[in-house]
């Protein structure tokens, strides 16, 4: 598991093209910048690890774009310390920067073979959140409440479950839209029975998926 410098060099293009789209958080941009993103990239497309654009990871799942890693990471105000679940964890790209920004991570998994692979791979680079293999939609109640909760993946509509698992003053950052175009959606939970939501822009992101029978 090689990390050259020219790695490293191209990660510092990558963080200054993000810089560029607006994102100017320095934990958030150190965290993209010491995360070998190759790594978790097919040996097919490892050529390509840092440009910005997301890239497919199998079984129908990508590995986002780094601005919208970057963004929905902005979004959800990560304080050191903050306990957060993660629906979709997908190659693990978004947990481990995540856990740079010092928080505690439990992350959601449904595809089996996905949940299998980053279980190993993530600690294997020295990154242990706390993995789940279950429907995100159903969220991880027995855990709850979290201070954030964000989704990597597009949902319908903002799933009940996952507002009740939320603190009072948390903030859940969810992708929303019924299309292959999604609405970023920044909720705060203002109490046990109330929240507000703002619209943050367009972003393309797989289906969120879950258990139809529940």
């Amino acid at each position: 598991m090689n990390d050259t410098y020219r790695h490293k060099g191209l990660r510092k293009k990558l963080v200054e093209e993000i810089k560029r789209k607006g994102i100017d958080d320095k934990a958030i941009l150190t965290a993209i910048e010491k995360i070998p993103r190759h790594l978790f990239i097919d040996s097919s497309f490892l050529q390509f690890a840092y440009q910005d654009n997301p890239f497919p990871i199998g079984h129908g799942q990508t590995i986002s774009q780094p601005y919208t890693v970057a963004f929905q990471t902005w979004l959800l105000k990560v304080k050191r310390g903050d306990k957060i679940m993660e629906v979709g964890t997908g190659s693990g790209y978004q947990a481990c920067v995540l856990l740079e920004l010092g928080a505690k991570v439990f992350t959601v998994e449904r595809i089996k073979a996905l949940f299998d692979k980053v279980k190993v791979f993530l600690p294997s680079i020295g990154y242990e959140p706390r993995f789940f293999f279950g429907d995100g939609y159903q969220g991880l109640p027995t855990f709850a409440p979290f201070d954030k909760i964000i989704v990597t993946a597009g949902a319908p509509s903002i799933p009940t479950a996952l507002i009740r698992q939320l603190k009072v003053g948390g903030i859940l950052v969810i992708p929303v839209g019924k299309n292959d175009v999604q609405v970023m959606t920044s909720v705060t939970k203002t109490s046990e029975t109330t929240y507000e939501t703002k619209e943050c822009g367009m972003f393309r992101f797989v289906p969120l998926l879950y258990d139809k029978e529940k």
